[in-house]
């Protein structure tokens, strides 16, 4: 690859995941067009989880100091947020440096304060920014630097942000891969799951969540005799010593119900499920369209903006999805919307509404508007 200015890519985000990994997907998808591994760098923050994940990947980062402003007048959050400002003031000057020393092309801002100071730094020293929102309804981070981007990358329809180019949230390649190539028996028999059963399939992040581990446990109970289902429960680090008691069991006539604290094979995961029941998180929508696997989405409450429940909303309307509030969660309303649908004619119709709305090749996508921002020529 040739390019007509120095210094290839900078991308910026992190604090979670969500932020992190989409990054990883397009850095993943700018070396497949030709960029050099070595000219893909990535900026997030100390506190976030980005440094171990970028660095699995096989890409340099730098970490700045920052953190998020607190909402509230009260005492405690105020002086937060003077701790706030002076990092990201400090996290500025370092962004600063770094982009005159790295001379980017281009910089990729994810959105979360990790990507605020070295965007901004962008924004002043002219560098081409292209902004790639996650979630339904943008981050506060991602609205700001969003009014000076060259162009923003959506996830979906309609995202509050200026010059949006539909692209879809970009997922792992992991994911993509394996959906395309692995069939449903390997993947049932690499996570012991039996052939001839429904399988729903339970998560909610890493750490778990409460309302969700709650009523998916006492629907194991509800459903104890049923010998046609195996439900799969990921409950979470934080919550598994409460919800983790409950054995393996597979006895004749009766619920299959496995427990795991967690799950690092999704992609086996996604293709052995006939059913997901899960949060809205951005990737997780975005994961369960390029799969194709009818969900019920419950969406995190409190979340900011209530974007999950935002990002529920082209699933559900093509059918792919049902959506439940927390506030309604609970065994006897997973099972009225689950029972119904444990058949093959409706999951099947479920799964072809999801997979209608997926994006796969979202990672390229973005990949091509950085580099078209960046003035960056693939040579071939």
């Amino acid at each position: 690859m040739t390019t007509d200015r120095t210094g290839g890519v900078v991308i910026t985000g992190g604090g979670t995941a969500g932020h992190t990994n989409p990054g990883i997907a397009v850095a993943q998808a700018l070396v497949e067009a030709g960029l050099p591994q070595a000219d893909v760098h990535f900026v997030g923050g100390v506190r976030g989880n980005e440094g171990t994940l970028v660095a699995e990947a096989g890409f340099t980062i730098d970490l700045l100091p920052g953190r998020g402003f607190a909402r509230s007048l009260r005492p405690a959050a105020l002086a937060a947020n003077v701790g706030a400002a002076r990092a990201l003031v400090v996290g500025f000057g370092r962004a600063s440096r770094i982009l005159r020393r790295r001379r980017p092309a281009a910089v990729l801002c994810l959105g979360g304060y990790a990507a605020a100071s070295i965007s901004m730094a962008a924004v002043v020293t002219r560098v081409p920014l292209v902004v790639s929102e996650q979630n339904a309804r943008a981050s506060a981070v991602n609205r700001l630097i969003g009014r000076f981007a060259t162009v923003c990358a959506l996830p979906y329809p309609d995202v509050d942000l200026p010059k949006g180019v539909l692209t879809g949230n970009p997922i792992r390649p992991s994911v993509v891969d394996a959906v395309r190539r692995m069939d449903v028996g390997s993947a049932r028999e690499a996570l012991g799951l039996p052939s001839d059963r429904v399988v729903v399939a339970v998560w909610s992040g890493s750490l778990g969540a409460r309302s969700v581990n709650r009523a998916v446990r006492a629907l194991a109970e509800m459903w104890a005799d049923r010998s046609d289902v195996a439900l799969y429960h990921v409950i979470g680090r934080r919550d598994y010593p409460e919800f983790g008691d409950h054995p393996p069991a597979v006895v004749d006539g009766r619920l299959m119900y496995r427990t795991v604290e967690y799950e690092d094979r999704m992609p086996e995961l996604l293709t052995a499920a006939d059913i997901a029941v899960c949060r809205a998180g951005a990737s997780t929508t975005s994961e369960l369209a390029v799969a194709g696997l009818p969900s019920v989405l419950i969406p995190l409450p409190g979340a900011p903006r209530d974007h999950q429940t935002a990002n529920t909303a082209e699933l559900v309307s093509s059918g792919g999805a049902l959506l439940l509030s927390d506030a309604d969660l609970s065994a006897e309303s997973l099972d009225r919307l689950l029972a119904p649908l444990l058949n093959p004619d409706d999951l099947g119709r479920m799964a072809t509404a999801a997979a209608s709305v997926g994006r796969p090749d979202a990672a390229g996508r973005v990949a091509e508007l950085v580099l078209r921002a960046g003035g960056l020529v693939v040579a071939t």
